[in-house]
């Protein structure tokens, strides 16, 4: 499969609440995706098949065949989405770089005592897997 997050296809911020939704629960119908996502959006259901056909265009998402319905389920496992999207937004605002990132979050107060201490015990399983 071609990975939509590395292939230059990027999914959109409306398209990524639909993801959202195949990662939590999967596979899912059109009109189950709509009630989860388009009410407090106000998406239409047609909006919602809008969506979930350019995420197949995209192969972000599969589709399997249930009568006369079709079933949706994510092709792009979350966590390769999350990396890619990650590693993206490093490289395009800090020149690929992590640390900056971090400074940037400490010096704009968004790092809580709970992500200090995170991020923290990352680092040190980190130098320790690096010291092998």
């Amino acid at each position: 499969m071609a990975d939509p997050v590395s292939g230059g296809e990027r999914i959109s911020d409306a398209e990524h609440a639909v993801m959202e939704v195949l990662w939590h629960r999967a596979p899912l119908t059109a009109n189950e995706v709509a009630s989860a996502v388009a009410e407090g959006r106000g998406w239409s259901l047609a909006t919602v098949k809008t969506l979930l056909s350019r995420l197949v265009a995209k192969q972000a998402v599969m589709t399997q065949p249930d009568g006369k319905r079709f079933l949706y389920s994510p092709a792009l496992a979350r966590t390769d989405y999350l990396g890619g999207e990650s590693k993206r937004l490093v490289e395009r605002l800090f020149g690929g770089r992590a640390a900056p990132l971090f400074a940037q979050l400490a010096e704009a107060e968004a790092l809580s005592e709970a992500d200090i201490a995170e991020i923290e015990a990352l680092l040190k399983t980190l130098r320790r897997e690096a010291g092998r």
